[in-house]
């Protein structure tokens, strides 16, 4: 039998954003490398839901790349690539600067 979603459009729409909210905030938080966490996660929280769902894809795809790799790239440390190299990653890397000030001037760090 086929499930029937009876909800108006707009609910359904609503529901699976707010899903793939928090699949980003989940796989933001818990990136295994510490540093990466402490700015995709605030990132993800603040930032994702502002996002339309081309800049929602954009950022999945940053976040299926290998800790190491992404973090060496919000720094600055390596060179990002030039299919990843693009608005996300300047968003990424001023919410970064931003976030780590405010965290500093709180006296962290």
């Amino acid at each position: 039998m086929a499930d029937i979603d009876a909800r108006p459009e707009d609910a359904q729409n609503t529901d699976d954003r707010k899903t793939r909210l928090g699949r980003l905030s989940f796989r933001a938080w818990r990136r295994g490398f510490r540093e990466a966490d402490m700015v995709l996660g605030p990132f993800t929280d603040q930032v994702a839901p502002t996002l339309n769902d081309d800049e929602l894809t954009e950022l999945e795809t940053l976040l299926d790349e290998e800790d190491q790799y992404l973090y060496a790239w919000i720094i600055e440390r390596e060179p990002t690539p030039p299919e990843f190299d693009g608005p996300m990653i300047a968003r990424i890397r001023a919410f970064m600067r931003e976030h780590v000030a405010a965290e500093v001037a709180k006296g962290i760090g």
